[in-house]
């Protein structure tokens, strides 16, 4: 089964029978389920909700059978078609609409595609209104508009260009500090909407951009998780072309990664770190990001005497902390940087222009910049789950093996050692659990997390 159905949203594969797959028979569905949800959730005769997609090739398919589903339900629909996530958690607010989906499976590989559904903030659903989404969809519980009361769509291509705008005037972006540098930046749009709004940013801001894969048609030419071994393209390419850095960004572009002027990853978990000492370096705050990030932004933040905290994985988790903490910037150790100052959303537009502007006031290399930072290394990996494997009962065994460590079980369980730590959870967006380690290098990262997994297929007797 393809098909995963959670408190974020739906997410599947293309195609298939009805119900273990993304077919048009569940995106009208959970369109509908949602549409019903946001009636009764805002008590308003009329509603108005944003719609965006990322380049995915069933991109366009999916997004009209989701547009004509809320029309059917009575529902007006302001069309912004090819866009990010990012830009459709701006453009809710400012369009003052009750909502917002978003036609994007992510870093998931191109036969997938999902539909993330926002609130009237622009933000994440929270659990609770997720589940409720849910048991409508299995109810079956919609009410469609009659022939004179049929929503109306609008469409508006404009919004990634107000999305940039929004971008430059955040007080911390220093354009002119940046079109000083004359940077040179190679740009990894993955063939989705990144290769049109992130070369558009660098533009503006004076910076000579190279383009690869930058055509927005859904032709994903790698794994489009933007992990080193993912991107040896653009790592050869910012050699090549003596660039400063190169820009990744994935389909729906709020997850970033940084290459080093030498070809190296500057390290994805270190986006945020870059971006969160820049900020605050000006404005001195609190931190948040999930329990699978990096303890370096946590170093960071003591080092400008902020309080620094985890949350759960998952970006509504992560802004309800930040909420709860008053946390200037925070974000997911996967590149999303979180900067409220913007939205309470992961933007990879604000994160490009931080860390250039960052960039610009140290005049070093980026390599010398990754260097300034506390050294850990993380080893990311997973397991491949079977309906034989019950996860629960693997991370009870683990708990109890490690219960005179330092234990954390908000999110599955994270075992924090002396030196090191080890999280382990299921994914709520693929069938599998997911095994993160942190040490200070990544010989003993990779060992802990051998062990671990060992350690797991042990316990599962697989």
């Amino acid at each position: 089964m393809t098909l995963i159905k959670s408190i974020s949203g739906i997410r599947g594969t293309i195609g298939g029978k009805v119900g273990d797959n993304l077919t048009p028979v569940d995106a009208v569905k959970f369109a509908s389920a949602y549409g019903t949800w946001l009636k009764k959730y805002s008590k308003k005769d009329k509603l108005t909700v944003v719609v965006g997609r990322d380049a995915r090739i069933s991109g366009p398919m999916i997004h009209n059978l989701v547009i004509n589903t809320l029309i059917g339900l009575g529902i007006d629909v302001i069309d912004l078609g090819l866009s990010t996530t990012p830009t459709v958690e701006v453009a809710v607010p400012l369009e003052k609409a009750d909502g917002g989906i978003i036609l994007t499976a992510s870093h998931n590989p191109k036969q997938w595609n999902a539909l993330k559904l926002l609130n009237e903030k622009g933000e994440f659903l929270s659990g609770a209104a997720g589940e409720k989404i849910l048991e409508i969809a299995e109810a079956e519980a919609f009410d469609f508009a009659d022939v004179d009361n049929l929503g109306e769509i609008t469409v508006n291509d404009a919004y990634m260009d107000i999305h940039i705008d929004e971008v430059l005037n955040l007080p911390l972006v220093d354009v002119e500090a940046v079109k000083a540098a004359k940077f040179k930046v190679v740009v990894d749009g993955v063939n989705s909407s990144g290769g049109i709004i992130i070369p558009r940013l660098l533009d503006l801001m004076g910076v000579e951009v190279v383009k690869l894969y930058c055509e927005p048609n859904g032709h994903f030419p790698h794994n489009p998780e933007p992990l080193k071994e993912h991107l040896t393209d653009i790592s050869e390419l910012v050699v090549k072309e003596k660039a400063h850095l190169g820009v990744v960004v994935d389909p729906d572009v709020d997850r970033l990664a940084f290459i080093c002027e030498d070809g190296e990853m500057f390290g994805e978990e270190y986006t945020l770190v870059a971006c969160a000492d820049y900020v605050l370096s000006k404005t001195p705050g609190n931190t948040v990001s999930n329990m699978s990030s990096s303890r370096a932004l946590r170093d960071v933040t003591n080092k400008h005497n902020g309080s620094y905290e985890a949350s759960a994985v998952g970006e509504v988790n992560v802004v309800e902390l930040m909420k709860k903490n008053n946390a200037i910037i925070g974000g997911e150790g996967n590149g999303g940087i979180i900067y409220p100052e913007s939205h309470y959303g992961r933007d990879s537009m604000v994160g490009v222009a931080l860390f250039l502007t960052h960039l610009a006031n140290k005049k070093m290399s980026v390599s010398a910049l990754r260097a300034s930072y506390p050294e850990y290394y993380m080893s990311k990996n997973k397991i491949e789950l079977t309906p034989q494997i019950d996860v629960d009962a693997i991370l009870v065994a683990m708990t109890e093996k490690y219960k005179n460590e330092d234990i954390t079980t908000i999110d599955g369980v994270k075992i924090d050692f002396a030196d090191n730590w080890v999280h382990l959870r299921k994914s709520n967006t693929e069938p599998i659990i997911r095994i993160y380690t942190e040490a200070s290098s990544q010989k003993l990262a990779d060992d802990l997390a051998l062990r671990i997994i060992d350690e797991i297929k042990a316990v599962a007797g697989i």
